[in-house]
């Protein structure tokens, strides 16, 4: 049976405003907190502030602190972790909002009240993989296609609109709103929550491999199915290994004449080649206070290709510009700021003495990426343009399904 939070003492009050909310403050750890890599302090004020002793227990927040220890050991170690919120697309969504369905109407025949059946963490639900492109090269192609999604999706529409207005805790956003990552990147991204006046990190699972764009603003998140997608709307905790964090520094500054592909493709080809598969990569180091957050997302939402479980930027000054451009309130960026700064989870990326430790640490020079080509089927094939010709020479006389990148015969 679930019991009193153990780490309640750690509740802290702070006046934001004129409202007065409350926190975790984790900062309290001491140095074991100042040493973990800032992706590892989430995961560290979920299991605190979800502490139960019997989901989530005080052995999982030890664990998580000694972080440092626990990821080197060979076997891994265990924990539970709660998400702060579900991310879930149409395609994937329907089935969870069908089964919340159903159980209310179990609950009905068997007396209930059918209206008590919601989901228990925070849902959000985009509706953009319904659109086929029927018509093209017109100023009203757009509104063609969208009246065409509506005829073709009427019922599951519906459907979906009956869901927004019966079941609490879930929001569903309409057609024709844009891609499920870029609206949970300008709208549905909290970054900090403000859950009943208690404050704590924005974290996500989503029904989708680019769930991970949202790292690069500052919001942990990764893919998993269906079903541990609906475990976790239930209120159910994930069980997931400590992961290694891999540092990657960057230095300097990009080129004038490269480009943000030019860099993703650099560091997925890189970081395939250093082997990140079950990890996290935690991006740190002054080049990454170069970077926008559209650059930071677009590194981000490349996880898939390059393995990692997330590729994490902290939040920062940057990260907070990017909420107000987005039309965040004063007030809830004032709040955001206010609380990371009290964990110390709000980055200088210019400021050495905030660099934590990392399982290990990979550097790049922002100045040596260059113009590239790559893909389409392989992205980690990247190929300088001024290496194209020999590259192209190359590959018409490699053996099938060979390929050789600067005199190295890869698979």
């Amino acid at each position: 049976m679930a019991g009193l939070n153990p780490y309640k003492h750690l509740l802290t009050s702070i006046k934001i405003g004129q409202k007065e909310c409350q926190y975790y403050d984790i900062g309290n750890f001491g140095t074991k907190y100042d040493r973990l890599p800032f992706s590892i302090r989430v995961l560290l004020e979920s299991t605190v502030r979800n502490c139960d002793d019997f989901q989530v227990t005080k052995s999982d927040v030890e664990k998580i602190l000694d972080w440092e220890n626990n990821q080197a050991l060979q076997d891994g170690v265990e924990v539970a972790f709660k998400p702060a919120r579900v991310l879930l697309q149409d395609f994937t969504g329907v089935p969870a909002v069908v089964d919340f369905a159903a159980m209310r109407d179990a609950v009905k025949r068997l007396g209930g009240d059918p209206d008590k059946i919601n989901p228990v963490c925070p849902s959000d639900l985009v509706i953009d993989h319904s659109i086929q492109v029927d018509f093209i090269r017109s100023t009203d192609a757009l509104k063609k296609n969208e009246e065409l999604e509506f005829v073709r999706n009427k019922e599951r529409f519906m459907f979906l609109k009956w869901g927004a207005k019966a079941f609490e805790n879930m929001l569903i956003v309409p057609p024709g709103s844009g891609i499920v990552h870029q609206v949970n990147l300008e709208y549905l991204a909290r970054v900090v929550f403000d859950y009943n006046s208690l404050l704590y990190p924005d974290s996500v699972v989503g029904t989708d491999s680019h769930t991970t764009m949202v790292n690069g603003l500052g919001v942990l998140g990764w893919g998993v199915g269906g079903i541990e997608a609906e475990a976790v709307m239930l209120g159910q905790a994930i069980s997931m290994l400590i992961p290694k964090v891999v540092g990657y520094k960057l230095e300097g500054t990009l080129s004038q004449y490269a480009t943000s592909t030019d860099l993703v493709l650099t560091i997925t080809k890189n970081l395939r080649q250093v082997g990140v598969v079950g990890k996290f990569v935690e991006f740190f180091g002054p080049g990454v206070a170069q970077l926008s957050i559209a650059d930071r997302a677009t590194v981000s939402n490349m996880c898939p290709e390059y393995g990692a479980t997330v590729g994490f930027f902290a939040v920062d000054e940057q990260s907070l510009a990017y909420l107000k451009q987005t039309g965040r309130s004063e007030e809830h960026i004032n709040r955001i700021e206010k609380y990371l700064r009290s964990v110390r989870m709000l980055r200088n990326y210019d400021d050495a003495s905030q660099d934590p430790i990392f399982s290990e640490v990979v550097t790049l020079d922002l100045s040596t990426v260059v113009s590239s080509v790559s893909g389409p089927k392989r992205p980690h094939d990247r190929v300088s343009v001024s290496d194209m010709q020999i590259d192209f020479r190359n590959c018409l006389v490699n053996k099938k399904k060979k390929k050789l990148v600067k005199g190295e015969e890869t698979a």
